[in-house]
């Protein structure tokens, strides 16, 4: 009779330790409904565009014995505009069906964003406790709503596998010291053009040898494309790479770039003088902070720094290259989840994140479309607004001072503060203090308290 009681409480206890990890299921499961609604009502239906540019042009050269450079989809002005090395890369499409290089893209682009997730938020996760598969399911939820992703993913682009390979160079290889630090940054340059600013990252923050690595992994991948298809490489470096025409005009609102904000307040006369110099101090102001980002070893800020630049000086900047700019808003959530932060300061940073967040997720500057004044002015140019304030108020960890102590790692992950080692032995201070006051009470001569 007592087993059966004992089998009756063990059957009843069983459903009640469930019900946290079931109530974790429906909110993960319910904030991925509402992110699907939200994205069958908000989400532009690009119809894997660029993925469609990608594999109409490796047809037309690999199956058609045309210039890859010629191509253009039908009805359209836009061809394939990325270097040689990128078109190797992409060869195998020449030989799959359209419905498998959608599969195999939207599949590359969520594994990418699972492993920079990983590097990005596992950290912060791992620092506040909280149970992993849980919290990185809300990210991936939350991830999938930011717009530059979704554009990304709907457009069939590589940004997101671009950000995959400098994410985890920067904070695997080149944080760790590898002598293959670099390697990730030069693969993504050779890929395409603008990840190169990573490149200057390492030279302004004199991480030689890594700069040096990028440099000519870039080198090496672009003299191998050139030695494979030599009259792509000739026809890319000479003429393409120059045809800005390729890509659209500088004014369309998608373009979140500096030279998009010159080009929409002086339309249809854009002045590149301005926007000269505005790229040069953006510069600045960029090397200054990455030089005190590195220089208190916060290797996430000078990522998300660099990322936010890339974008704002690049020619253009659509939309969906924004996803360089997730680094940043990762950086905005740690600060506003710290608890070492007075309470103030944490509320603040959570305002900041939530604004930043909620404004990337919005498509704001698409209801300003070819309306370029008064409100317009401010809405068109939204998100480009917000990079410049983030280049100028990103946190930055404050470096170990002798006066107030060990500022806590770059890295969320990584303790800096006091270890078991640092903390005085309370008891054995004690027992010296009660020992030598017995001493003393004796009349017995004792040795100082060294190292009370």
């Amino acid at each position: 009779m007592a087993e059966r009681g004992r089998v009756a409480v063990l059957t009843a206890v069983r459903p009640i330790l469930r019900r946290p990890a079931v109530k974790k299921v429906l909110i993960v499961a319910g904030l991925w409904a509402v992110v699907w609604a939200f994205l069958m009502v908000a989400a532009a239906r690009n119809g894997y565009f660029d993925l469609k540019v990608y594999y109409g042009a490796m047809d037309y050269w690999v199956n058609r014995g045309g210039d890859i450079y010629d191509y253009l989809v039908p009805g359209t002005p836009y061809g394939f505009t990325y270097p040689p090395f990128a078109a190797a890369l992409m060869t195998p499409m020449a030989l799959i069906g359209w419905h498998t290089a959608i599969a195999i893209s939207v599949t590359m682009n969520v594994l990418a964003l699972l492993a920079i997730l990983t590097w990005l938020v596992g950290p912060v996760i791992k620092r506040q406790g909280w149970q992993f598969w849980f919290s990185m399911a809300i990210a991936f939820g939350l991830v999938a709503a930011f717009e530059p992703v979704r554009e990304t993913v709907n457009f069939g682009q590589v940004n997101i596998v671009l950000l995959f390979l400098v994410v985890g160079d920067v904070l695997l290889l080149v944080r760790g010291g590898s002598r293959l630090g670099g390697i990730g940054i030069g693969l993504a340059t050779a890929i395409k053009l603008t990840p190169g600013v990573f490149i200057i990252y390492l030279l302004v923050t004199r991480r030689w040898r890594a700069a040096a690595v990028s440099a000519a992994t870039a080198a090496t991948a672009t003299w191998a494309a050139a030695t494979f298809a030599p009259d792509a490489s000739r026809v890319f470096w000479t003429d393409a790479m120059w045809n800005t025409d390729r890509v659209g005009s500088s004014s369309f609102v998608s373009n979140q770039a500096l030279s998009g904000l010159v080009a929409r307040l002086f339309n249809p006369d854009p002045m590149k003088p301005l926007w000269m110099l505005l790229v040069l101090v953006t510069l600045v102001i960029w090397a200054w902070r990455v030089r005190r980002a590195i220089k208190a070893r916060d290797e996430v800020a000078g990522l998300a720094l660099t990322g936010l630049v890339g974008c704002m000086v690049s020619p253009i900047s659509w939309i969906h290259h924004l996803v360089w700019v997730l680094p940043a808003i990762v950086v905005l959530f740690d600060y506003a989840t710290d608890k070492s932060l007075d309470a103030r300061r944490r509320r603040n940073f959570a305002l900041f994140f939530g604004f930043s967040f909620l404004l990337l997720c919005s498509r704001t500057p698409w209801a300003f479309h070819e309306k370029f004044d008064g409100l317009g002015l401010i809405g068109s140019n939204a998100y480009i607004l917000l990079m410049i304030g983030l280049l100028i108020g990103l946190p930055i960890r404050e470096p170990a001072d002798a006066s107030t102590g060990p500022a806590r790692s770059a890295d969320p992950g990584q303790s800096t503060g006091p270890g078991v080692e640092d903390v005085p032995d309370l008891v054995e201070i004690d027992r010296k203090v009660s020992a030598a006051f017995d001493a003393k009470d004796a009349g017995v001569e004792r040795r100082p308290l060294v190292g009370a």
